[in-house]
């Protein structure tokens, strides 16, 4: 059994992956591309991968292949009809970065909400120094607790950061963009309904037409002028330009991105005209990465690996 590793840096150098050596035989590939992965997994039998698209071009040529491993929860990448086709299994892996996203949610939010960029900076560059009083009251900050905090997106991620808001009392209201998620422990309301009430608006929903483009600089301005944005979710659900024209207008106060619409950013994207990082702060799509997540990831990986090698069903796509 010949298991090939697509893109084995997009699981960290610090993630053993000699581990599916017990498995089969083992090729690993730091990097790979439509144009270089035909080659690559000519003789697979497994393919472990994450953003290559899996499809007839990338896989008409591996005769042999038998299963493809996703090392994420997202299936986009896969050309269902086509693996469908060729009798092709495909597994992917979900809720192992639960814990890790939603960490990273309030990471964003804290750093805005406390100004930390600008009183880190005040006390570097000696201003605190010079100050004639114990603390320096510049850029305003403010409690979480009775703060009204809205979710678009209850899924497992979404009530994690739920449960997080409500320990630093505050109230949670929630917008479920399939309608399907329902929570009696918070309150369901309609999206201009969170706009209007939210001090913190996080997302955690999927990309799909619904999501494309929600928030644009019509929602924007049914937003408080003091709220804060948090988009740990898919890029393209936040429209970058009306973003960046919302901020620089102050119609939102602050925003904490940890993806964007084209990954990695490419030169000329609005948002790197704010370098303000009290208004703005983007991470570039770490959310799900702490060596925690990353380890889950990779043990349920080998386990849908082995299960499908014993012919059991394991966590394989709809």
């Amino acid at each position: 059994m010949k298991i090939v590793v697509l893109e084995a840096n997009a699981l960290g150098k610090d993630i053993d992956l000699t581990v599916f050596e017990k498995l089969g035989e083992l090729v690993l590939y730091d990097q790979s591309n439509a144009e270089d992965t035909p080659a690559k997994v000519k003789d697979a039998d497994i393919i472990i991968v994450n953003k290559v698209p899996m499809n007839e071009q990338t896989l008409k040529d591996a005769l042999n292949l038998k299963m493809i491993a996703i090392t994420a929860t997202g299936y986009n990448i896969i050309d269902k009809a086509y693996t469908d086709s060729r009798g092709i299994t495909v597994a992917n892996v979900g809720g192992y970065s639960t814990d890790s996203v939603a960490q990273h949610t309030f990471a964003l939010a804290l750093y805005l909400i406390d100004q930390m960029d600008y009183y880190d900076k005040y006390v570097k560059t000696g201003e605190y120094i010079k100050s004639d009083i114990f603390c320096h009251m510049g850029n305003k900050i403010f409690e979480l607790a009775g703060k009204t905090w809205g979710i678009i997106g209850m899924g497992a991620i979404g009530r994690k950061v739920a449960e997080i808001a409500r320990v630093f009392g505050c109230r949670v209201i929630y917008y479920s963009t399939t309608g399907k998620n329902h929570n009696q422990d918070y309150e369901a309301v309609d999206l201009d309904t969170l706009l209007a009430r939210s001090d913190i608006l996080s997302i955690h929903a999927p990309l799909n037409p619904t999501t494309e483009n929600l928030m644009n600089m019509e929602n924007f301005k049914k937003m408080k002028s003091s709220a804060i944005l948090i988009n740990v979710a898919r890029g393209p659900i936040v429209n970058e330009a009306d973003l960046v024209m919302a901020l620089k207008e102050g119609i939102i106060a602050g925003a904490g991105l940890d993806v964007i619409s084209v990954e990695p950013m490419k030169e000329g994207n609005p948002l790197l005209e704010i370098q303000d990082s009290g208004k703005l702060v983007v991470t570039p799509h770490i959310a799900w990465a702490t060596g925690e997540a990353r380890q889950r990831l990779t043990d349920e990986v080998y386990l849908n690996i082995e299960a499908f090698l014993r012919g059991e069903k394991r966590n394989l796509i709809p």
